[in-house]
């Protein structure tokens, strides 16, 4: 189960220093360019190990999706350390899974890369707290006991814009749920769809607030590919993106085949937790205002930058047009 969030300070750290790194790599070419023996190879690197919230590119691959699009797509898990905004710019990878906010900052910085597809509509970064604090909404959580999250990650910066941290003690979030359930004052960062559902089988009672929910609502896991590859082969693009619609139309529709698969690849989650996990995501990858899977509007990024900006964590504003394409047109 993941235990990191999205847009950490250990990937925006390591998101630095890739970017620091472009320009020496630019020499890479991807298995997409060219017209060699692997043309319709195409590899897919995610920024986690294989879960639920990956499950409609596994169901796109297995159930045949990618291959009747001419696309002999490679699936290569991830991890906290595993530089995927790098691997894409630079070309070692055909796309990645990013967070939005990610993006967002590496256009700023000047990497080659666009989003193509959003996953997660709804960003999955929530606080938890003890039902027991009674707490009725967010700014709840912010008037004593103590908060574990990550000072650096983008959220973490806007709710302490909007709320202040003066009343609470603020720890480093440490990745897991012990404290948690044997600290009643005690809060923490998470993702909706995993320490709450780990917290509750540890016999705790968590109550969680959605940071998108308060105004901060990036898209999440984002499909990231070069815009050099975009100008190149606008067409595999968009073959990318409807198959991976229809992977994830099937995973919405039955996980089990999917789980199944995944499980085989992260024996650390078992197959309840695969299920319950599917289960707390769909409202974040399709809810009523989805007009199509992995759908992201000009609107909500331009939303995000002027945020990012906002917070300094940007200094200026990347032009949209640079880095959104036509997937839909």
């Amino acid at each position: 189960m993941r235990t990191a969030p999205p847009s950490c300070l250990p990937r925006r750290t390591w998101l630095l220093l890739s970017l620091g790194l472009l320009a020496a790599a630019a020499g890479c070419k991807s298995s997409a360019e060219g017209g060699g023996a692997g043309a319709g190879k195409v590899k897919l690197t995610l920024n986690w190990v294989a879960e639920p919230e990956f499950g409609g590119f596994y169901a796109a691959r297995d159930g045949g999706a990618f291959k009747r699009a001419g696309l002999d797509v490679e699936i290569m898990p991830g991890g906290a350390g595993v530089p995927v905004l790098q691997m894409v710019a630079n070309g070692q990878s055909d796309f990645g899974v990013v967070g939005g906010d990610e993006v967002v900052i590496a256009r700023a910085r000047g990497a080659d890369v666009v989003p193509i597809f959003a996953t997660y509509q709804t960003f999955p970064q929530a606080i938890m707290v003890h039902a027991s604090r009674d707490a009725k909404t967010m700014a709840d959580v912010f008037t004593g006991g103590t908060l574990s999250i990550e000072p650096g990650a983008a959220y973490s910066a806007y709710l302490k814009k909007k709320y202040g941290f003066d009343k609470v003690k603020v720890v480093p979030y440490d990745g897991g749920i012990a404290r948690f359930v044997v600290d009643k004052e005690y809060a923490q960062q998470c993702f909706i769809t995993s320490e709450p559902i780990a917290a509750r089988k540890k016999g705790a009672e968590p109550k969680v607030f959605l940071v998108a929910d308060e105004g901060y609502n990036p898209y999440a896991t984002v499909i990231i590919t070069r815009k050099a590859l975009w100008k190149e082969n606008p067409e595999r693009i968009k073959a990318f993106v409807r198959a991976a619609r229809e992977g994830w139309r099937v995973y919405l529709d039955d996980p089990a085949p999917a789980n199944a698969v995944m499980q085989k690849l992260n024996t650390t989650m078992d197959a309840e937790t695969f299920t319950a996990v599917a289960a707390a995501q769909k409202t974040l990858v399709e809810n009523a205002e989805t007009k199509k899977l992995g759908m992201m509007t000009r609107e909500r990024w331009d939303t995000l930058a002027k945020q990012l900006l906002d917070l300094g964590i940007i200094d200026k504003l990347p032009p949209l047009d640079d880095y959104l394409v036509a997937i839909d047109e």
